[in-house]
């Protein structure tokens, strides 16, 4: 049968489907105009500013770093500019190691510059660009930008360097700069001066580069520029230009510094020469040294790993955080101390046997039979260690401990360098607390006395804290914080402002009993006995100074032969000094180690100091000799 249609029905269920469609179509358009609504009226505002954000970048503008000159204005860092090919990780397409060969194709990128690059790479912030090449020719900026189209994450950056003129001279002191790391991104992102370091690669890592950041570095500027979708700037809104970094001005005499170095030769020790009158740091030399150049690029892992296990150790600031026992350099203060306790007075004397016996001990001066009558300038002069046994075990080494912190012996000095070490200055509170795990190691026995008396024992300072208290010495207890940035220089204003305008404090001393030490302090340099005469003989200025040996290994009651002890093990030779005599304009401390006798090594490196800054001598410099394993002992 066929089925007649219900046209009614149909046309009914037309229309409802119509009704339902144009109700979804309403409905749909009411969604897109409250959508509308939403967007163009009520979050006009906070869309707007995002609008404004992506067309509108905020580009900061990098300070030039501060300069550092010496006393007379030598450059020892500089900033010059030079174009890098840089890498951002994050924007590349394709894998990194494939872009750097692809790169390679363009620009030489050596095998050091991909070990480099993928150090720093490891050590840089996720988002950061890591320089693969740094110094690109003309000719290299010009191929790599005709093909920069292939190279998304890529770019050539001109970019501000540090360089250190003198190389190696002076590195422990101006120490260097490096790339940001992970670490320090946690100090800055933690400080209240994050925002000064947006754009910044570098900073302060060593030396006076890391202790006066802040005034190196400057203050970042911002430019506000429009930006096109792909990010290129096309035009400036508004500049505030950056504020260039503060220059330092050294008390350092860089030529002092130079002869110093050179003096040294192949051997290790520590050198500081002080201003006694303002506590101007003249010379600080730390041997061997390094090149504080490596670093600023990134130093590369075969130089970094020459440096680093080298037992030579040229990273480590020995006038810093290397301690060594006084030997006799320590022998004046202990008179000193002596006259001002009302324990001795420059004519008492002593009948010296060459030995001191203390509870069936016998403690042996370095000369055989001895020296006879000492009095205290002649216990100076000829370093007679039995005068001391005695002096010594009459004080006690809590008195010794008393006296001698006044001068800063095992104290820091408050130099501007980080890390500084304090050094040990015994007592026997000090052994308690050393000992404070192993009660049977807490007693003080008075045969330890004796040897500090002499400046062995568990005497410890750094070169430092010996030219500190010489300086403080040769300027009458006048004390002046050691430094060696002299003059911080303001970037934008250029006004200038001392770094140690006054003295910091007076050590009370009786003016005739500094000039006993004084006079005996001279006769070392000047007396047929004085262990410096050689060294100082034909000066044209009178100088005073101490010569010291100081044991680097116990010999258990072994007589000392250097013949037969590794050259690591022998005895460092020590010499201070203060000059002229009668006004001292430097004051000096210093060490070579291993070297063996401070007559024979120590006081001719100062004398070429001395000679220099005084007089403007310019010694030729040879090779230091290695001193004779069987020269007789000279303290």
């Amino acid at each position: 049968m066929t089925e007649i249609k219900n046209n009614d029905r149909e046309i009914h269920r037309f229309r409802m489907r119509l009704a339902a469609f144009v109700g979804i179509v309403f409905i749909g358009f009411g969604v897109l105009v409250a959508r509308f609504v939403w967007l163009q009226v009520i979050k006009y505002n906070d869309y707007a500013a995002q609008a404004e954000d992506n067309r509108i970048a905020i580009v900061p503008i990098v300070p030039n770093r501060g300069l550092i000159v010496d006393r007379n204005g030598v450059v020892l860092a500089r900033n010059f500019s030079a174009y890098t090919l840089e890498i951002t990780p994050s924007k590349l397409q394709s894998s990194l190691e494939s872009v750097i060969d692809e790169l390679s194709t363009l620009v030489e990128v050596t095998p050091r510059d991909r070990k480099r690059f993928k150090r720093l790479l490891e050590e840089s912030r996720s988002f950061a660009s890591v320089p693969l090449r740094t110094r690109l020719t003309d000719d290299e900026v010009a191929r790599f930008t005709a093909q920069r189209f292939r190279f998304p994450g890529v770019e050539v950056q001109a970019r501000l360097f540090r360089q250190y003129p003198q190389g190696e001279v002076a590195s422990h002191v101006i120490g260097y700069i490096g790339r940001i790391n992970q670490r320090d991104a946690k100090v800055i992102d933690a400080s209240e001066d994050a925002a000064n370091y947006a754009g910044t690669d570098h900073i302060g890592k060593e030396g006076l580069e890391k202790s006066y950041e802040a005034h190196l570095h400057g203050r970042t500027g911002y430019e506000k520029v429009i930006k096109t979708a792909g990010g290129r700037a096309v035009s400036t809104l508004s500049r505030t230009e950056s504020t260039p970094g503060s220059n330092l001005i050294l008390s350092v005499d860089i030529e002092l510094q130079k002869i110093v170095e050179q003096a040294y030769g192949d051997f290790k020790g520590a050198f500081v020469a002080i201003e006694p009158e303002t506590g101007d740091v003249l010379a600080y030399v730390s041997r061997p040294g390094y090149d504080p150049n490596l670093f600023v690029d990134g130093i590369d892992s075969q130089n970094w790993n020459e440096l680093n296990t080298s037992e030579d150790r040229p990273m480590m600031n020995r006038p810093l955080s290397g301690t060594y026992p006084p030997g006799s350099t320590f022998k004046p203060f202990m008179a000193l101390a002596a006259l001002e306790q009302g324990r001795r007075t420059p004519s008492q004397g002593i009948s010296d046997a060459g030995f001191f016996m203390l509870g069936g001990h016998r403690f042996n001066d370095d000369k055989p039979g001895g020296h006879g009558f000492v009095n205290m300038h002649d216990s100076i002069v000829a370093s007679c260690d039995t005068y001391y046994y005695q002096l010594g075990n009459e004080m006690g080494v809590d008195n010794i401990h008393a006296f001698m912190k006044q001068f800063g012996f095992g104290e820091k000095t408050g130099i501007d360098l980080e890390h500084e070490k304090t050094g040990v200055l015994p007592s026997t509170a000090w052994k308690r607390e050393r000992y404070k795990n192993n009660k049977a190691m807490q007693k003080w026995h008075a045969g330890e006395t004796i040897s500090v008396s002499i400046g062995q024992g568990a005497n410890n300072y750094t070169m430092l804290q010996l030219a500190h208290a010489v300086s403080i010495l040769a300027n009458n207890g006048v004390v002046m914080k050691p430094h060696l940035v002299k003059i911080v220089e303001d970037g934008a204003t250029r006004a200038r402002t001392l770094t140690v305008p006054k003295e910091t404090r007076r050590v009370p001393l009786k003016q005739e009993n500094i000039d006993v030490i004084k006079r005996a302090l001279v006769g070392v340099n000047t007396e047929p006995t004085g262990t410096g005469r050689i060294a100082f003989a034909n000066a044209g200025y009178t100088s005073a100074g101490k010569t010291g040996t100081a044991q680097v290994i116990g010999l258990k009651g072994q007589k000392y032969n250097a013949s037969r002890i590794a050259e690591r093990f022998r005895d460092n030779a020590l010499y201070v000094a203060f000059a002229p005599a009668d006004k001292p304009r430097i004051a000096l401390a210093m060490v070579v180690e291993n070297a063996g006798f401070g007559a024979a090594t120590a006081a001719p490196i100062a004398r070429k100091a001395m000679d220099y800054y005084l007089l403007g001598k310019r010694p030729v410099i040879k090779d230091q000799p290695k001193p004779d394993p069987a020269a007789a002992p000279a303290h």
